[in-house]
């Protein structure tokens, strides 16, 4: 009986593991994917407006502030 209860712990560890490095994988491909969708830009109205977020022209490329 306690061989099944191993396994069973060892796939949720396994299913935590994959779900974690899916979610920060994923936030880390959105937040460095930003950039590179942005023309540049020479002021901070070439910028795109993105709801909840602060987007600026910073030496010519559209930044994400804050």
């Amino acid at each position: 009986m306690q061989i099944g209860s191993n396994m069973a712990e060892t796939m949720k560890l396994v299913y935590v593991i994959i779900l974690f490095l899916s979610i920060f994988l994923g936030i880390t491909l959105s937040n460095s994917a930003f950039s590179h969708f942005i023309p540049g830009c020479k002021t901070d109205k070439d910028c795109p407006k993105f709801y909840g977020s602060n987007v600026r022209c910073r030496k010519g490329k559209c930044v994400q502030l804050g």
